[in-house]
């Protein structure tokens, strides 16, 4: 079984620290045979962090050579990144800062999986901290700008870490992670965190932690998953997961981060960037990757973005269903109104031949 749909079918379930994702227990008892038949699929379709599926050349591990190094450039750092040998600290806990770092070689990967050991922390009680972190796929790299320490308006994928809730009316809670997909025409509104550029987003707790904190990023054939392992249970917890997303290849994964008035550490520990063996059809290998430009099936308009304390909106896209019933009570208020203009004219008529 090939490891798209095995994974699909059984779920990411425990982390294992340097692989892909492994799967949880299976629906109903297990016999020997099965538990050796699963075994061999993870020997053969999940492999650990020596194997050929941990693209080094996209992976930030310790002690992390080629950063910032002329001779082997795998990643370049900028702005107030501090490197150390256990963490690279995108900002201290100081106002104003700004640092990134981001692979020094575009990925040409179709499928992959990302995980990101990081850590943010510092003195601030409450509200009293910012900003975050963000996770870059975009086509420009070490440019710095007001979204986080990176630019805006950008070309790619973004994944926002933001501590801080600007919008003092929102009902979400904070942190909180978002997705933002562009095509180089959104802005990203942080009075409003992102909101009208969202597609999915998710409360997550983790600031201030006294153990370790993961984030994963799956990208396969259009679906966009986001899990979290912030609560120390070795558990892939479910955060985002949305179809219809378009990326194209050779792009650059980064992270970066920003303080204003309030200030955090942020920390990176590691990236780790997994290729899925996932098996495309004739017509989608035969498509230039390169080309496609960055998007999603359907776009909401601000409009459409109405705050959902759980995190997603009430509105949906007016597709299917939804532009039937809408034509259907369209037909149905012309039929009504109709109607009531035929009485109305056939009672003045009838009251007008009284007066001959």
């Amino acid at each position: 079984m090939a490891a798209e749909s095995w994974f699909w079918s059984w779920g990411w379930g425990r982390r294992c620290l340097g692989r892909p994702g492994l799967p949880g227990p299976g629906p109903g008892p297990v016999t020997l045979l099965h538990l050796l038949l699963l075994l061999a699929s993870v020997v053969a379709d999940i492999t650990d962090g020596n194997s050929e599926h941990l693209k080094r050349e996209h992976s930030l591990i310790k002690p992390y050579q080629g950063v910032g190094s002329s001779s082997m450039p795998l990643w370049d750092f900028q702005g107030s990144t501090m490197l150390t040998s256990q963490y690279v600290r995108l900002t201290p806990d100081e106002r104003s800062k700004e640092g990134s770092i981001w692979n020094h070689q575009p990925c040409f990967l179709k499928d992959w999986e990302m995980h990101v050991h990081f850590k943010v922390h510092g003195t601030g009680k409450k509200n009293l901290h910012g900003d975050g972190i963000a996770l870059w796929y975009t086509r420009d790299r070490l440019v710095p700008g007001p979204v986080f320490g990176s630019k805006d308006n950008f070309h790619g994928l973004a994944i926002f870490l933001d501590t801080y809730p600007n919008d003092e009316t929102t009902e979400r809670v904070f942190p909180y992670i978002s997705v933002m997909v562009n095509n180089g025409s959104l802005s990203y509104d942080h009075s409003k965190d992102g909101r009208w550029t969202e597609l999915a987003g998710c409360t997550a707790d983790f600031r201030n932690r006294d153990h370790d904190t993961f984030l994963a990023v799956r990208y396969s054939r259009g679906r966009l998953t986001v899990m979290t392992d912030l609560e120390d249970k070795n558990e892939w917890k479910n955060c985002i997961d949305i179809t219809g997303v378009r990326l194209p290849t050779g792009y650059y994964f980064g992270a970066s981060a920003g303080t204003g008035d309030l200030s955090d550490n942020h920390d990176i520990i590691s990236i780790k960037l997994f290729q899925l063996m996932v098996e495309h059809t004739p017509d989608e290998e035969n498509i230039d990757w390169t080309k496609i430009e960055p998007g999603v099936n359907f776009l909401k308009s601000p409009k459409d973005n109405v705050d959902d304390p759980t995190g997603n909106f009430r509105s949906g896209p007016l597709t299917g269903w939804r532009v039937f019933l809408l034509l259907l009570c369209a037909l149905l208020g012309i039929i009504v109104c109709a109607v009531v203009g035929a009485v109305v004219f056939q009672k003045r008529q009838e009251r007008n031949k009284r007066f001959y």
